[in-house]
């Protein structure tokens, strides 16, 4: 992974790819809250949701392996390949996800540099965005990763392996994964104030297509600042932003870094972003404190948002629309 992880634009391949998603029954981008959809066991098609594959790699290879498309897209690019034992999930119930990664010669990778101490970031959540979990599995001497995964409900999910293999390139490759159920896809109004245990924390700075934007994220609990975050992968904080309408992926990590001698430990933590087309992002920050880490969601749409009041909050953001995030067991 990049300290400053850079998405660039798609092309039109990806953009007929994203129709092939809604075919699926995929649930991207902002969602009719009245609407509902099942996710079923894989098999042949015929209108399943589940077990559909990975639909960028497989309706055009060529365009996988593209190397200005971005992140997470494809299940295969620059001669890696990220291939499941199995591509179900039980909704409400822990289970073992595994999968392979291959390299260019076709052989099970199994030597990767650490990365904010880990070898490999695992990134899942269902393609409306619910249940975002932030994993880091562990690796058998053949190769196959192994991840405890609990998914909330049935649905359509994305997998993102995050890694550097030794010698290789970051990359990041993403895969569906299908639970059965009926679901209600989730809609997320324009948010920059999450909840979570008591935490609050506030989104200022905006995402310019195209453009490196500087975000701050800042951390209070009970109305007082938190002045004393713990590292969490090396950082105060990670953050991820998924476009809604197709979970292209960025992974940014903070300017500073603990006992550099220059970087507090919050309330507030600095992070430069650049996305690659106007839109609607989702952004989770991991934070730690309390020694638990915690998961604060946003959603933020490109552009300016005016100027802020004296209080700090944009003056257009969304005082009732308060995101509430995640603790403890999506962080493994």
């Amino acid at each position: 992974m990049h300290t400053l992880a850079k998405l660039s634009a798609y092309g039109a391949a990806l953009a007929l790819l994203a129709v092939g998603a809604y075919a699926t029954g995929s649930a991207v981008g902002p969602l009719d809250g009245a609407a509902t959809a099942t996710a079923a066991p894989a098999g042949p098609p015929g209108g399943e949701v589940a077990g559909h594959g990975d639909i960028h790699g497989d309706a055009a290879p060529e365009a996988a392996n593209r190397s200005d498309q971005p992140a997470g897209l494809a299940s295969s690019r620059g001669g890696y390949t990220l291939t499941p034992t199995a591509s179900t999930l039980t909704a409400g119930t822990a289970g073992d996800l595994a999968f392979r990664i291959t390299g260019p010669d076709g052989a099970p990778v199994t030597a990767f540099d650490e990365e904010h101490t880990k070898r490999l970031h695992l990134i899942v959540v269902r393609r409306d965005t619910v249940g975002y979990q932030h994993l880091h599995p562990t690796m058998d001497p053949d190769g196959t990763w192994r991840a405890r995964v609990d998914v909330p409900a049935g649905g359509v999910y994305r997998a993102f392996a995050d890694f550097t293999p030794t010698g290789g390139p970051a990359t990041t490759l993403g895969m569906d994964l299908s639970a059965a159920g009926s679901y209600t896809p989730a809609r997320y109004p324009a948010s920059r104030v999450a909840e979570v245990d008591g935490y609050q924390v506030r989104l200022d700075g905006d995402l310019t297509a195209g453009q490196s934007s500087a975000l701050t994220l800042t951390v209070t609990k009970d109305g007082a600042p938190v002045t004393d975050l713990q590292p969490y992968l090396g950082a105060y904080g990670h953050l991820v932003a998924l476009r809604s309408t197709d979970l292209a992926y960025l992974h940014v990590h903070p300017e500073g870094s603990p006992g550099d001698g220059r970087t507090a430990a919050g309330p507030q933590i600095r992070f430069v972003a650049e996305v690659p087309s106007t839109g609607t992002y989702r952004l989770f920050l991991d934070f730690q404190h309390a020694d638990t880490v915690r998961t604060a969601e946003f959603t933020v749409p490109t552009g300016p948002t005016g100027p802020a009041p004296a209080g700090g909050q944009p003056a257009d953001a969304p005082h009732d629309d308060v995101h509430t995030g995640t603790t403890g067991g999506g962080h493994r």
